[in-house]
């Protein structure tokens, strides 16, 4: 481990543009050489760096040695192929620090070197002020008395991976911090419905396609007018990246926005596809749309379908079927001057309206290459969930968890469900 092989590169031989350039250091250098800059004020007198670390032993780690005497001339050979900095305490303080600080010269290569290891040279007389210099930031100490080529090259070493270990450890902790903003901001983003006022019920489930994420292209919001009208929407953006995760949103509030200034059906889909066309990266991008406004008394609705499939509706104690979805337009994007006709269905009394994205009828039926679920098989899973009692985010939570099992695994799109319940002795 500790057989090192050294060129001495001496005073002045450095390369590159300075600490200024030093954009990636050790980390990303390659493992088996070392670069060692000693910055000490007499190379030639008392520590002679490369004769310790030739008598370490050759064959092993080479490393490479670059003097300098002072700090000006440091400052010159610290570039990017620089691994490590031995510096040493004894330097001459510069005069512009202040109150003399015997840590002055380790300060000031700090400040270089960034994200280089630094070792710290000090005398064995000053424990306390080599123990000092670990405080303030460099990866160890050594006694100038007590040196020799075998602990010399076991530091630079040590030092050059805690360096790294560090800079990993600092990486991770930005990473987990942006997760944690991010998370924050997508989960900010999921809808809040406003049914005060209401005797329905609410209940919504959503899984994005993307690993590690909250928030994907699908998109769902439910309000109640002051007219007592209940709408609600689902929609899906073409693919599930952030970028769409994004579009979903604007498309989700510019809906909330349109159906509380008393747009509705064709009118408001017209005006989103303006929205869609507006803030979409290309033409190639499309969102499908499915609209339902349940009158004031619970018993009928409007419903607009744009490329997207048709809801489920249950009367209480009934089996569940799709609403009608042959008078449906196409989805939002796809035709410049295309019309979304609004057709009125009867509810009843008592009923369960479920709407849904198409990530949960692509699934497959009995793992990887069987059929898709489709819309059939979806209808026929909900009657025997309805059958076992199951209402509400129940419902929702068992639909997710069986197409999930009957796909083999989890689902690649984005999902979204969500559910409406009237009870006829609620209303």
């Amino acid at each position: 481990m500790d057989a090192t092989a050294v060129t001495n590169t001496g005073t002045g031989t450095g390369t590159g543009t300075g600490p200024a350039a030093s954009t990636a250091p050790a980390a990303d250098r390659d493992r088996t050489d070392l670069t060692l800059l000693v910055v000490e004020d007499d190379p030639a007198g008392a520590l002679a760096v490369p004769e310790l670390l030739d008598a370490a032993g050759a064959g092993g780690t080479r490393v490479r040695i670059r003097t300098a005497r002072n700090l000006t001339e440091a400052e010159r050979l610290l570039t990017d192929d620089v691994h490590c900095v031995l510096v040493d305490l004894a330097l001459p303080v510069p005069r512009t620090a202040a109150d003399e600080d015997p840590l002055a010269p380790l300060r000031h290569i700090l400040r270089l070197a960034p994200r280089h290891a630094v070792l710290a040279l000090a005398p064995s007389a000053d424990a306390e002020l080599a123990a000092e210099a670990v405080r303030v930031g460099a990866q160890d100490h050594l006694f100038r008395e007590e040196l020799d080529g075998r602990l010399l090259s076991r530091a630079i070493r040590y030092a050059v991976e805690r360096k790294r270990n560090d800079a990993a450890k600092v990486k991770l902790a930005e990473s987990r911090l942006r997760a944690q903003e991010n998370a924050r901001l997508e989960r900010g983003l999921l809808p809040t419905p406003l049914l005060d006022g209401s005797d329905l019920r609410f209940a919504a489930s959503y899984r994005p396609g993307r690993s590690r994420a909250l928030l994907g292209g699908d998109f769902y919001d439910v309000v109640r007018t002051p007219d007592g009208t209940v709408h609600a929407m689902i929609g899906d953006v073409c693919g599930h990246g952030p970028d769409e995760a994004a579009l979903g949103v604007e498309l989700r509030i510019a809906w909330r926005a349109l159906t509380f200034a008393g747009l509705c059906g064709d009118e408001l889909l017209s005006t989103l596809q303006q929205v869609l066309e507006h803030e979409r990266e290309s033409e190639e991008i499309f969102a499908t749309l499915c609209t339902v406004d349940i009158a004031p008394d619970g018993r009928r609705a409007g419903l607009c379908l744009a490329g997207h499939p048709a809801p489920l509706v249950a009367q209480r104690g009934g089996s569940a079927r799709l609403l009608p979805y042959e008078d449906g337009g196409p989805a939002l994007g796809l035709l410049p001057r295309a019309r979304w006709p609004r057709r009125q269905v009867e509810l009843g009394g008592a009923w369960s309206l479920l709407l849904y994205t198409d990530g949960l009828i692509e699934g497959r039926t009995a793992g990887p290459g069987s059929p898709r679920l489709g819309q059939d098989g979806m209808v026929d899973m909900i009657n025997r969930q309805l059958t076992g009692g199951l209402r509400g985010e129940t419902l929702l939570e068992a639909a997710m968890a069986e197409a999930r099992a009957l796909n083999g695994g989890e689902l690649t799109d984005d999902v979204a469900l969500l559910a409406l319940e009237r009870d006829r002795a609620r209303g």
